[in-house]
């Protein structure tokens, strides 16, 4: 029970504070305003909660309706919280100036129409996020300069995806559409860079069939993320392995390009140790043993920060992902206390580290300012 309280009593709050500060000032403008947002505060705080916890049942739908209700509720929810936050600031300022000014008037005004506006504006957010969000992604093109690169390489081309997040909202019509765009490329190879999945194998394999398709000229690799740990990543690897993929755990391929070498190392995700002791990240490991005389050094990392180890040793270029970019706004502002990237191409000495902002979404069906992508990465000469 305790448990229970801990888990619901913050969303409560949070749906008070909010409520709170719209409702006596929607009285101004009318009941219907003021049913509309108490109701709807009432429902989201009762759904979220399922947006992670809902089980399958007996009655299939009743799981997917909760699921797909409590996560679009919260992207609402989101948007609401912030934009009262940033109404709250503004309603503090103009109470300063009254202190100085004659401004009651105007002031009695704004809370008016301003708490009309909130959720008006949280719900368009909201509507553009998830038309955002459910859209195939579209395929973002990135030239990465090399220094000293062969010129049997001017030109190889990978294809990654990265945080597709295959689960309560993300299915394999979607992934289908995604491999379909990935083939359409016709890359030298593939990478996947983590957060495949959220859920197990006996929950998912039917979804994730389609990898199987995808198609390059020296094939696809895969490397594991957070999520892969909270969804059983030995099972994962094992089905992924099955589809045709090549996952790299702490591993290398040679990759002969036109008779030039390329190297594709890939680690297991930044903090798996601490899921599984054998799983500790190593960029070092990964490149142990490469051929000295390679053309280029890529790593496979899902997380961005693990490139200051990658710099260390010796990489050309990180791929990775994690971020989304941020997703929707005001969370991409953020990221960066969290990770040194949060999306596009960045140097780190002579490393270049390319963070994807993902090709799917986690949680709620929303993104805003960090558009998903398939990435076209071409290799040239600097």
């Amino acid at each position: 029970m305790f448990r229970l309280l801990r888990f619901y009593s913050p969303i409560a709050l949070l749906h008070l504070y909010v409520g709170a500060r719209l409702i006596p000032d929607l009285l101004i403008t009318g009941w219907p305003a003021v049913v509309a947002v108490s109701w709807w505060l009432l429902v989201s705080a009762i759904v979220i909660p399922f947006a992670f916890n809902s089980r399958p049942s007996a009655m299939r739908w009743v799981s997917v309706v909760l699921a797909w209700t409590g996560l679009i509720a919260m992207g609402m929810f989101s948007s609401l919280f912030v934009l009262t936050l940033l109404r709250d600031g503004a309603l503090l300022g103009g109470f300063t100036l009254s202190l100085f000014l004659v401004i009651e008037e105007p002031l009695q005004q704004f809370r008016a129409w301003s708490a009309l506006a909130v959720p008006l504006i949280a719900t368009l957010l909201t509507a553009v996020g998830f038309v955002n969000a459910r859209r195939r992604a579209k395929v973002r093109s990135v030239d990465v300069p090399i220094a000293g690169l062969p010129a049997a390489l001017h030109g190889f081309t990978i294809a990654q995806i990265s945080d597709v997040h295959i689960g309560k909202t993300i299915k394999g019509r979607h992934l289908n559409a995604i491999v379909d765009a990935v083939n359409g490329l016709n890359a030298d190879m593939v990478a996947i860079t983590g957060d495949l999945v959220d859920g197990t194998v006996a929950e998912l394999s039917m979804h994730t069939a389609s990898l199987a398709r995808l198609n390059s000229r020296h094939g696809s690799f895969f490397v594991t993320g957070n999520h892969e740990y909270y969804s059983g990543v030995r099972s994962w690897v094992n089905e992924i392995r099955r589809l045709g993929l090549r996952v790299l755990m702490n591993e290398h391929v040679v990759l002969d390009h036109e008779g030039s070498d390329v190297v594709i190392a890939g680690v297991t995700d930044f903090n798996a140790g601490h899921f599984d002791d054998s799983h500790q990240s190593d960029p070092v490991a990964a490149l142990a043993g490469a051929p000295a005389d390679a053309g280029v050094n890529v790593l496979l990392a899902h997380q961005p920060r693990s490139a200051f180890a990658a710099h260390a040793a010796g990489y050309d270029l990180q791929l990775s992902g994690h971020t989304h970019g941020g997703q929707f706004l005001p969370w991409n502002f953020f990221v960066r206390f969290q990770q040194p990237f949060t999306a596009g191409l960045h140097r780190l000495g002579k490393l270049w580290v390319y963070t994807s902002r993902g090709t799917g979404y986690w949680g709620p069906p929303k993104r805003l300012g960090a558009p998903s992508e398939i990435t076209h990465l071409r290799l040239v000469p600097a």
